[in-house]
C-alpha cells in the first residue's frame, strides 16, 4: 500500500511516520520550496504526546521543548481563576510539552528523513489536481521551480495541506474562504528571565483581550533564562467581514497594533506584557479563523487530516494535537486489512465527530471560557473567586473541555497497543517536581521571533 500525502506540516509528517511504523509506504509533497524551523510556541497535550512517544520521539521532544508542569488561568489583575497541574505531575502517564513550533516540526522532519528517506519527501511540489481512478488515485503535482508536472500514483491520497487545502477545495468547491471571528492573534518568542518554576503556562485576561505566557526551551548553560512564548488575542472587528490579511502562521505583525491592547490593561505584577512585546524583534499575526465542520472527509481513496479537515480557533491547545491523533487513527485503520474505502470511512467516522465538537467548543472560548465567565461577573477583580463562581462551576468548564477533547487523565492513561515505557522515560526528567507540590492546584483562588529559524 502507498499513501500520497499532500502537506509536510505537523499532521502530514506525523501521518508519514505512523504509516511507516505499520509498514505502509508513503511519499510527501510540500509546496514550500524549503522546510525551515519557523514560528513560535505551541502546546502539545498528553494524548498527542502519547502517540509521538509511541513513535520513539520522546527523547527528541525533551531536548527541544519543556515539559509543562502547571497551568494558571487568571484575570487581567493576575488573580487566579483556575490553577492545575499538568502532564506527569497531574498523574498522566505522558507529559505535556510547551515547544517551539519549528522545533517540533524539525523533530518530525528529521525522523521522516531518516526513516522514509529523503527521496520520499518532495519540497516545492504543489498539488495541481487529482483523480480517483478506482483501483488507485493519481495526484498531479507541479514542480514550482520548473513548472513541470508529474503524476504520483498511490492507493490513498491524504490532504494534510492546511486551512487553504487544495484537496478540500476540490472535494468542496463551493465552500469558499475560512470564517473569521474578528479576533486577531499576535505572537512572539524571545529569551526572557525565568517566570516561577520555568515550566508554568499562564493565560490572563478576559472578554476584551487575553495574554498568554509560557516557556518553550531551556538552555542548560543559561538556567536563569527561558526562550519564552507570548501571545495576545484581542477583538479588532465584529467578525462579519473577511480578515484584513490572509491567514498565515508565519505572517509578520506590527507591534504598534497589539500594544494598545495590553498597555494600562494588564496588571500582572510578575511581568509587564508591553515591555515583553516591545523587546521582541519579530512578532507574528494570525486572524482567528476556522471552517464549519464537514459532513464527510473521506471519498473513495481520498481523505483529509489536520487543518485541512478541521481548522479551529487556537484555544485549548488542540489544533496540532488533534492532527497527531488523526494521523494515528488513519494509520491504524489503513493497517486493519479492510478495503481502503472502508478503512477511510472508518477513520472518518472515528475522527470527524470528535473534532467537530472541538471546533464548535473553541468558538465559545474552549477551556479559557472560565476566565470570561469570571470577568463578566467581576470585571474589576474579586476578593475570593468562590464568591464569583464556585469551584464546581469552574471545574465543569475546564475539565468538561478536557473530556470532550479526549485528554482527561482517565482517557489518556488507558492502555494502548504497542505500549511504550513512558513512565520510565518521564521519571528521567531532572528535578521533576512532586505532583503534590503545587499550591492551590484544586483551582481555588490565591490572594513571533524568527531569530530561532534555521534551514534544516
Amino acid at each position: 500500500m502507498k499513501v500520497v500525502i499532500v502537506g509536510a506540516g505537523i499532521g502530514g509528517l506525523t501521518a508519514a511516520l505512523a504509516l511507516h511504523e505499520r509498514g505502509i509506504e508513503s511519499e510527501v509533497h510540500e509546496q514550500a520550496s524549503e522546510l525551515r524551523e519557523l514560528g513560535v510556541g505551541i502546546n502539545m497535550l498528553p494524548h498527542a504526546i502519547k502517540e509521538l512517544a509511541a513513535l520513539g520521539l520522546l527523547s527528541a521532544l525533551d531536548a527541544a521543548g519543556i515539559r509543562t508542569r502547571e497551568l494558571i488561568y487568571a484575570n487581567r489583575f493576575g488573580q487566579t481563576v483556575w490553577q492545575e497541574l499538568r502532564g506527569i505531575e497531574a498523574g498522566y502517564d505522558t507529559p505535556q510539552f510547551s515547544i517551539h513550533r519549528g522545533k517540533l516540526h524539525g523533530v518530525l522532519l528529521r525522523a521522516a528523513l531518516d526513516r522514509l528517506g529523503p527521496e520520499r519527501i518532495h519540497v516545492g511540489s504543489r498539488l495541481a489536481a487529482f483523480r480517483d481512478e478506482g483501483e488507485a488515485v493519481a495526484a498531479e503535482c507541479e514542480d514550482r521551480a520548473t513548472g513541470r508536472r508529474l503524476v504520483s500514483r498511490g492507493d490513498v491520497l491524504l490532504g494534510a495541506d492546511g486551512i487553504h487545502s487544495k484537496v478540500r477545495a476540490t472535494l468542496y468547491p463551493q465552500e469558499g474562504a475560512p470564517s473569521w471571528n474578528g479576533i486577531m492573534l499576535w505572537r512572539g518568542a524571545l529569551d526572557w528571565p525565568v517566570y516561577g518554576d520555568g515550566r508554568t503556562m499562564m493565560i490572563a485576561g478576559g472578554n476584551d483581550a487575553k495574554f498568554v505566557l509560557y516557556p518553550i526551551h531551556a538552555d542548560p548553560a543559561r538556567p536563569e533564562i527561558r526562550l519564552t512564548n507570548w501571545a495576545v488575542m484581542a477583538r479588532i472587528a465584529d467578525g462579519t467581514q473577511p480578515p484584513p490579511r490572509r491567514e498565515d502562521w508565519n505572517r509578520p505583525g506590527d507591534p504598534e497594533e497589539v500594544l494598545p491592547f495590553v498597555r494600562d490593561r494588564f496588571r500582572l505584577g510578575f511581568i509587564d506584557p508591553a515591555a515583553l512585546i516591545a523587546a521582541t524583534e519579530t512578532i507574528y499575526e494570525y486572524p482567528c479563523c476556522d471552517r464549519d465542520p464537514l459532513t464527510r472527509w473521506s471519498f473513495g481513496r481520498v481523505t483529509l487530516l489536520g487543518d485541512a479537515a478541521h481548522p479551529m480557533y487556537p484555544v485549548g491547545s488542540n489544533g496540532a494535537s488533534q492532527a497527531i491523533l488523526d494521523a494515528h487513527a488513519l494509520a491504524q485503520h489503513l493497517a486493519s486489512g479492510k478495503p481502503i474505502p472502508d478503512a477511510l470511512a472508518a477513520y472518518d467516522a472515528e475522527r470527524r465527530p470528535a473534532t467537530a465538537a472541538i471546533v464548535l467548543s473553541n468558538r465559545k472560548g474552549g477551556p479559557e471560557r472560565v476566565i470570561d465567565l469570571v470577568e463578566a461577573r467581576a470585571p474589576e477583580g474579586f476578593n475570593d473567586v468562590e464568591d464569583i463562581a464556585s469551584h464546581a462551576e469552574r471545574e465543569a468548564v475546564v475539565r468538561g473541555y478536557a473530556s470532550m477533547a479526549g485528554y482527561a487523565q482517565e482517557q489518556v492513561n488507558k492502555p494502548k497497543e504497542a505500549a511504550t515505557a513512558l513512565t520510565a522515560s518521564a521519571d528521567e526528567t531532572p528535578n521533576a517536581a512532586s505532583r503534590n507540590s503545587c499550591p492551590n492546584s484544586d483551582g481555588r483562588a490565591s490572594g513571533r521571533n524568527d531569530n530561532h529559524a534555521r534551514r534544516l
